[in-house]
């Protein structure tokens, strides 16, 4: 059965200013394109405006700048900050559109009775808890999930079905992991030895912080000695890696086939885009932003958006190049001011 919710008990959610009918029936959230009369829309930024002279949905989220636009075709509600409006009332109706996680333990897991689990803790079919991990009130283990002995989940974190939560790591309160995450697997160390490899044994752990979402398939591995170490608000898109030993700041978000190598520390409200690539020991300073498909090969101390993608070549004609390629604003200076004083040597 459909749900629906009266515009007004929205508006009265996000706050803002409603324009028009308060008793507006909305059945769904969805884009300008394609909307209908049922429908609630948000308008986020000035070059979409073709869009919302066009749309049909009865209700469009925008910014003062566009109220009037916005008013002239239809219901809006006008906020300061569309986009962050259109966040926070995708959480509001997920909380009452989805169906809740019961709590209770399914008679297919296996809870070790040194576990220990607080109120109201939801764990799903085969799921796996090992002894003495603690989980706290609230918090949901998915089906076929696997908590290892002595690992720990906080309040009202949610693991959905397929997660590895390994031995020892923990992960703060509120966070949400995706199908698939593992949490500390070994890291990648072994020492090289007459032509093979001895296996270094990875004996820290991984420190999750609270408010921290991890999507699917990616993978954080634990550190050799110390722990790796997430921070708080962290973000993390589908397929990523992150390396043992590695720190990332709080409120940084990294999107999907990101790597990250070992002992690397990224700062606070950091971005690292798509595929992108941050090499081992490096440190990258607060508010770095790093572009899509990028290769970071030395540390980063100050602030700011930073961009390179070079092709692969033999290293030592790969060295060259860099080196020269460091130097090109320098050299057009150079031939810029040759040229000028070339042009005062012809002048009569």
């Amino acid at each position: 059965m459909a749900l629906d919710f009266a515009l007004g008990e929205i508006a009265e959610h996000l706050g803002g200013e409603l324009i028009g009918d308060p008793a507006l029936r909305i059945e769904r959230i969805g884009p300008l394109e394609g909307a209908t009369p049922a429908t609630i829309s948000f308008l986020s930024h000035p070059r979409y405006q073709s869009q919302l002279a066009q749309t049909q949905a009865g209700c469009v989220i925008v910014a003062p700048a566009m109220r009037d636009a916005a008013a002239a075709r239809g219901a809006a509600i006008v906020l300061d900050d569309p986009y962050l409006g259109f966040a926070r009332l995708t959480q509001w109706w997920a909380a009452r559109t989805r169906p809740p996680v019961p709590p209770g333990i399914h008679p297919s897991a296996v809870v070790d009775p040194g576990a220990v689990l607080g109120e109201g803790v939801s764990v799903g079919p085969l799921a796996v808890i090992e002894a003495g991990a603690v989980i706290g009130d609230g918090a949901a283990v998915g089906a076929h999930c696997v908590v290892g002995a002595g690992a720990g989940i906080g309040r009202s974190t949610r693991l959905a079905p397929r997660v590895v939560l390994g031995a020892g790591c923990r992960i703060g309160e509120r966070g949400i992991v995706h199908s698939g995450v593992v949490i500390g697997a070994d890291g990648f160390g072994f020492a090289p030895v007459q032509g093979r490899w001895e296996k270094i044994e990875q004996l820290g752990n991984v420190c999750i912080g609270d408010d921290v979402e991890i999507g699917a398939n990616t993978c954080i591995d634990r550190g050799a000695l110390a722990d790796t170490v997430i921070g708080d608000g962290v973000k993390l898109d589908n397929l990523i890696q992150i390396g043992h030993n590695v720190r990332i700041g709080a409120h940084t978000a990294m999107a999907g086939c990101a790597g990250v190598a070992g002992s690397a520390t990224i700062g606070a409200h950091c971005t690292v885009g798509g595929g992108a690539i941050v090499l081992g020991h490096l440190t990258l300073a607060d508010h770095v932003h790093i572009s899509a498909a990028s290769v970071v090969m030395r540390s980063i101390r100050k602030p700011g958006q930073y961009s390179g993608v070079f092709p692969i070549d033999d290293n030592a004609s790969w060295e060259k190049n860099a080196a020269t390629l460091r130097q090109l604003h320098t050299l057009r200076e150079r031939i810029r001011a040759l040229e000028a004083l070339r042009g005062n040597e012809k002048t009569p």
